[in-house]
């Protein structure tokens, strides 16, 4: 099995780690210290050496932090999150909820004006010390570069991960890393930079094509790199990670260990492109006045994907479409009551390992039941293995990474007979579903200008949920890949390629939860015939074929576009994946996608 049902986070160790941390800080003469989930590369995964934040606290949640003072210690999480630190964290720790409470707005709440505050330059970035400063200036309250503190206490810490690194072929890239450089080099030369530094390993992953095996379900090497003006490339990372990799890397890559990194910054020549969101405050101080603020040259094009990598997308999809249909099909032979969601887990990733180019989950899978539903990034243990018990909706998460695509689709499964409250609730979240996939939309539009249509439905019976619409994806890269997002905060133009998540959902804490998601590719829309000929529109290519469970949908409260909708995808989903399943499972599959 890929996945595994350990116990990972343990609240009763928390408070002698922070006990212990306590007096590090006394001895450095700190008020208060900052522990991030980020590693020093700023991916939203971490490999177990670097999961800092869960080790001290026990809060195992892909975003947040904890700011330690002496007298008190928060750990700041967002929507998505704070049902779940209410059972990882002891009552040492106090829950913040971020954003709507900002770190330096906090710090200067609680500490006295001439408080030190203590944070690792590695894990920090530019961007978040520059926006830390300023919150913090008038206050008394200074900023302290220090080692960091937590490795210093954590005395079982694993080991740096150091598997070899392979290459991603052209077959499945689409583009040589000879053409890539290429054309990243060409922006640099026009804005008159001598160079760039690149700290994200998905963007180096992306820009080489090559894939790792460092961080758990996401197919990447840690690394940094510095890409020149004339294409050059220095890749720094553990040299056995890609000792077979001479031939594909070619002369116009040159490799060195990590250590050298920071020499080579002061010895660049400038002015040098960096991203204040991802560089590391440490490298951006070692780059001093060379350094420039600007885009990270490979955020964009990794996030457009090409003809190639979207052919693949949707080939991986409709194989991961017949995995999840068997699956169903499986779980709606069973009795209520006499499954766990261990079992759903375990029996689903039976399901996908039949495909050869699984090569693993692309994230932990999330099977909640009843109240575990509710917990949006929930991940069954066990001690909360939980049965599926008549009445209960499942909410079922889950994706693969496969060598030519990245999959993530969520579906909410009834158990049982589930009441009049949660059959509404889940009509709403797929109105929502349903609008954000119809959607044309005008050329130059970001995430934040049409995320609210997944949202509308549910406003109008006084719901909501605390996530973002939907998150980029990569291919075979990070489940979650920026800068793309439909997101209330996010400012990036949509533009033909990008993939994103369309995920409206509802939660009732301690009851249930509802979650339905599809992958959606950025597409040049069709010209409509009283359309205005002068203005570009875009709207969506559909990668995830699924059944949505019928037995949950109030069919009077859909509009007659509304069920057209729903009965045009369940008819695309028989056709497209009826004959990649077994018999039973045909069977099934034509039941499940009858129309409403």
């Amino acid at each position: 099995m890929f996945q595994t049902f350990d116990v990972t986070a343990k609240p009763e160790q928390g408070p002698p780690r922070l006990a212990q941390l306590r007096d590090v800080m006394a001895r450095e003469g700190l008020d208060a210290y900052l522990v991030p989930r980020a590693d020093v590369h700023q991916g939203e995964y971490v490999a177990p050496c670097d999961e800092r934040l869960a080790w001290l606290t026990g809060f195992t949640g892909s975003a947040g932090f904890c700011a330690v003072l002496t007298d008190m210690a928060g750990v700041f999480i967002d929507g998505r999150y704070r049902t779940q630190v209410k059972a990882q964290v002891a009552d040492v720790y106090t829950p913040v909820p971020w954003p709507d409470v900002r770190l330096g707005p906090w710090l200067r709440k609680q500490l006295a004006a001439s408080a030190i505050v203590g944070f690792d330059p590695w894990v920090y970035t530019a961007g978040q010390l520059k926006e830390l400063q300023k919150a913090l200036e008038g206050s008394g309250i200074s900023l302290r570069a220090t080692d960091n503190l937590v490795d210093q206490i954590w005395q079982d810490r694993p080991d740096p991960p150091d598997a070899p690194s392979r290459v991603h072929p052209i077959e499945f890239a689409g583009e040589s890393h000879d053409d890539k450089r290429a054309r990243l080099a060409e922006t640099l030369q026009k804005a008159g930079h001598k160079a760039a530094v690149l700290t994200l390993p998905d963007s180096v992953m992306w820009l080489l094509n090559i894939r790792g095996s460092d961080i758990p379900r996401n197919p990447i090497a840690q690394c940094f790199a510095i890409l020149h003006v004339d294409a050059r490339v220095d890749l720094f990372i553990a040299p056995g990670k890609v000792a077979d990799l001479d031939d594909h890397l070619g002369k116009a890559v040159k490799v060195a260990p990590m250590d050298r990194f920071a020499t080579a910054l002061e010895t660049l020549e400038g002015p040098v492109r960096v991203d204040m969101g991802s560089v590391p405050e440490a490298a951006y101080r070692l780059l001093g006045d060379k350094a420039v603020a600007g885009d990270e040259p490979c955020a964009m094009p990794k996030a457009c994907k090409n003809e190639v990598e979207v052919a693949g997308m949707v080939e991986a999809h409709l194989r991961d479409a017949a995995a999840m249909v068997e699956l169903l099909c499986w779980l709606d032979a069973q009795t209520p009551g006499s499954l766990t969601e261990t079992q759903v887990v375990t029996q689903l990733e039976t399901c996908r390992r039949m495909d050869n180019a699984l090569q693993d989950i692309s994230f932990e899978t999330i099977a909640g039941t009843g109240p575990n539903g509710a917990i949006m990034h929930y991940r069954v243990t066990e001690e909360t293995d939980s049965v599926l018990e008549d009445g209960h909706l499942l909410v079922l998460d889950s994706g693969g990474q496969y060598l030519d695509g990245t999959t993530d689709v969520t579906r909410t499964i009834a158990i049982g007979a589930p009441g009049d409250q949660e059959r509404h609730a889940f009509t709403r979240v797929l109105q929502g579903m349903i609008g954000m996939s119809r959607l044309r939309w005008p050329v130059g539009m970001a995430g934040r200008d049409i995320e609210c249509i997944g949202r509308v439905p549910l406003w109008l019976a006084g719901q909501d949920f605390n996530h973002g619409l939907g998150h980029g994806v990569g291919a075979f890269l990070s489940v979650h890949e920026g800068p793309q997002r439909l997101s209330r905060v996010s400012h990036v133009t949509l533009q033909p390629g990008m993939i994103l998540s369309n995920e409206p959902g509802y939660y009732r804490e301690g009851a249930f939860g509802i979650r339905i998601e599809n992958l959606l590719v950025v597409r040049e829309a069709a010209a409509l015939s009283d359309g205005d000929a002068e203005r570009s529109m875009l709207d969506w290519l559909t990668l995830t074929f699924v059944p949505i469970d019928r037995r949950l949908i109030v069919a009077d409260m859909l509009s007659a576009d509304e069920r057209a909708w729903l009965n045009a995808y369940h008819q695309d989903v028989a056709n497209k994946v009826s004959h990649r399943v077994g018999t039973a499972a045909q069977a099934w599959l034509t039941a499940a996608t009858r129309p409403i």
